[in-house]
Parts: structure tokens; C-alpha cells; sequence
């Protein structure tokens, strides 16, 4: 068979796609087009660029070579016409919100976002005549009770930061097939390895490439992929000229260099993921355990139909509360307690201090979002060090 005719795999199109050394003097690794702008053969030219009549590249705020690899190679891992790289997650997902929102449009979202997210719906686009709607997306007669003719978006993290819960994603795109409204998903836990949702019906795709796509904590980026339709608009409106949140060349070099080994960082992110959550479960300390790879998570069957493995995340309580917590995180040796996730390193949280102190008590409480829980990034150490890291801190928190 001919290797050029046939679909390449993953891990393939995470290393190849979109590149040929040749066509590059013959450099294996993409160059890195360090420049703010471009040169234009003629005055015409630049014109019919500026005017969207010529395909190339003019000012490196709206577009890049190094990041025009990037943006071909998550369309290609994610199953979308097109791509777009933005400084952070938080740029990838205000450009899209900015652009496809105005006021008097109506929001449906998760029962539980990302602090930031969450602080940007209520504190930022809130404040502009967007109405925000908290549903159970999982329940499809409240789910359509609340869609009405000003809904405009459904926008949802699945798995949900920081309690894993997870969305129907298939099911929400059937709830609303046909009409002018666009589902946004966020995939930053999963990656596309893990989870496609444009292929379960979503129009868009977000991602905080800051961490699994990254793999090595060293920046910070954003990526949105969907119809070259919705692209060209966030890139336009979103990116250009309301966010300005422009990913650098070296970082888009870094990135693409991470995405490389997504496929086996993943793996072993979710291997070791599933034997700490398996020993947890079995220690009596823990009160509250969430991992979509345990069958006794609520949403099991779910997980098993909508992602290819569980990930790398896990959340979970300790008898005691939040202050057996405290104990079991300052006693930890190997997981360092940081935020983010999706690093070499095994990283430990507090969310409600954390990551997710943007909400009130009140708003934690009403989004499940324990004031004791603790996060954990499972990264890629020796499953047994991280073993018996866990075993010495749950000693130390009773």
C-alpha cells in the first residue's frame, strides 16, 4: 500500500503532519520564524492580503508559519477543518466567547468550570448583557427546558475541573442539531488522544495547551480547532482585535515539540492515574473518590463510551476534611503542590484555596466543589515512588 495514500496514525500525524523537511532545506525539525512582520513582493500584494483576496502571511499578530504548523497539526488530531493558537487557554477560550457572543445572547454552561472560566462568565462577558446559565447537562429534559430562541452557545469541560464529571457530549450535539446555537467543548483534560468531541457532534474544540499537549510545564498556550468558518472569525475578531493573545513562534516551537510525544505521555499518565485511584479506594481515610476509570464512578459507563482511556486526573476527599487535606498535601514529598496539570512531574492542589478560589463558598458548595477535595495530576514517575509518596502523607494526615 502506499504510506502517502492512507490515513496515518496518530502518534504519525503528531510527528509529520503538515511538515516535509525537504521543503525546508532539508531541517528535520520545523524552523522558527522569529519575525513581527512580513515582506510583500509588491504594493498589490500586501493589499489583496490585508483584504483576505491572497493567502500568506502579513503581521504575525494573525498569523505565523511556525504557528500555521501547529494550528494544521491540532485540526489533524482533533478532526477539525482548521485550527488556531493563541497565548493561553484562557486567550483560546475569551477569542472564542468574544466572537461568537453579543449582548441579549444566552449561555448554557456545565455545573462546574475552571476558576478562571467561571470568573470570566460572571465578572467579565456577564457583565456585557451575556446571560449565563448553569445547567445539569446531563439531564436532557432540563437541558432543553432551558434552551430557548436567545440561546447561542453550550459551552462545557468534560471532564469537569476539578470533580471529573462528565458530559454526554454526543447527547448535548443531538439536543441541539439544527439550530443557530454552537457547543464548545473544552478538551484540555482528555487532548484528543483521549477524546474527540468534534466527531461526537461539537462545532468547537478549546484547549489550555499549557498542559497535557505541552507535557512540560515550560509555557503557556491556548488552542481553538472547529469549521474553518468559526476559525476565521475567532482569529479575526477574537484573536486580532479583541484579545490580542498572541502566541510567540518559539513557544509554538516548544509546543509542537511536546504534542510529539502526546500519545505515549498519555498512556503512561493514565496507567499510572489508574493504580493510584485504584489504591486509594482502598484506604479508609478517603471519604470521597473520583476517577472516571473506577467502576464505581458515577459516570463509568460513560467514560468507557466517550473516551479512549480515563486520563490522568484524580480528585478526591479525606475524612477529616479540609484540614486532613492540608496534612496530606504538605506531607507529600514527590507530588509538588502546584497548579496546573499535565506535567512530567505529579502535581497536588488545593481547588478551593486554588485554582477555583474565584468562586464564593456558596458558589463551590452549589458546584460541587468540596472544601476539602484534593487534585492531583498523576504524572510519569515510577508508579511505585508515587505510591508510597501517597501512602506516608495519608499516615500524616489522620
Amino acid at each position: 500500500m502506499d504510506v502517502a495514500k492512507r490515513q496515518s496514525g496518530f502518534s504519525t500525524r503528531a510527528i509529520h503532519h503538515g511538515y516535509d523537511p525537504l521543503a525546508h532545506g532539508g531541517a528535520l525539525v520545523s524552523p522558527i520564524y522569529q519575525t513581527a512582520t512580513y515582506a510583500f513582493p509588491t504594493v498589490e500584494y500586501g493589499a489583496a492580503c490585508f483584504a483576505g483576496e491572497q493567502p500568506g502571511h502579513f503581521y504575525s499578530r494573525i498569523s505565523n508559519p511556525t504557528l500555521d504548523l501547529l494550528e494544521q497539526r491540532i485540526a489533524s488530531l482533533e478532526g477539525a477543518e482548521a485550527g488556531l493558537a493563541l497565548a493561553s487557554g484562557m486567550g483560546a477560550i475569551t477569542a472564542t466567547l468574544w466572537t461568537l457572543l453579543r449582548p441579549g445572547d444566552e449561555l448554557i454552561v456545565g455545573q462546574t468550570l475552571y476558576g478562571c472560566t467561571f470568573a470570566f462568565l460572571h465578572h467579565g462577558i456577564g457583565e456585557f448583557g451575556v446571560k449565563i446559565r448553569h445547567v445539569d447537562l446531563n439531564d436532557a429534559q432540563t437541558l432543553a427546558a432551558a434552551i430557548n430562541d436567545k440561546t447561542r452557545m453550550i459551552y462545557f469541560e468534560s471532564p469537569a475541573n476539578p470533580t471529573l464529571e462528565l458530559v454526554d457530549i454526543a447527547a448535548v450535539a443531538q439536543a441541539v442539531h439544527g439550530r443557530d446555537i454552537h457547543v464548545v467543548v473544552d478538551n484540555t483534560f482528555c487532548t484528543p488522544y483521549l477524546q474527540r468531541p468534534l466527531e461526537l457532534g461539537a462545532d468547537l474544540v478549546v484547549h489550555s495547551a499549557t498542559k497535557y499537549l505541552s507535557g512540560h510545564g515550560d509555557i503557556t498556550a491556548g488552542l481553538v480547532a472547529g469549521r474553518k468558518a468559526l476559525i476565521d472569525r475567532i482569529r479575526l475578531q477574537g484573536l486580532k482585535d479583541m484579545t490580542g493573545a498572541v502566541l510567540s513562534p518559539h513557544d509554538a516551537s516548544l509546543l509542537m515539540r511536546g504534542i510529539k510525544t502526546l500519545g505515549l505521555r498519555m498512556d503512561r499518565h493514565c496507567a499510572n492515574a489508574a493504580q493510584v485511584a485504584t489504591f486509594l479506594q482502598g484506604q479508609q481515610q478517603v471519604e470521597l473518590l473520583h476517577y472516571p476509570g473506577l467502576p464505581s464512578f458515577a459516570q463509568y459507563a460513560l467514560a468507557q463510551r466517550q473516551m479512549r482511556l480515563p486520563g490522568g486526573m484524580i480528585a478526591f476527599e479525606l475524612k477529616g476534611g479540609i484540614e486532613a487535606g492540608r496534612r496530606f498535601m504538605n506531607a507529600l514529598q514527590l507530588f509538588s503542590r502546584a497548579v496546573s496539570l499535565g506535567d512530567a512531574e505529579s502535581l497536588a492542589q488545593h481547588p478551593a484555596s486554588m485554582t477555583h478560589s474565584s468562586y464564593t463558598p456558596v458558589e463551590r458548595a452549589q458546584h460541587g466543589i468540596g472544601e476539602g477535595l484534593v487534585r492531583l495530576s498523576v504524572g510519569l514517575e515510577d508508579i511505585e515512588d508515587l505510591l508510597a509518596d501517597i501512602e506516608q502523607a495519608l499516615r500524616a494526615s489522620v
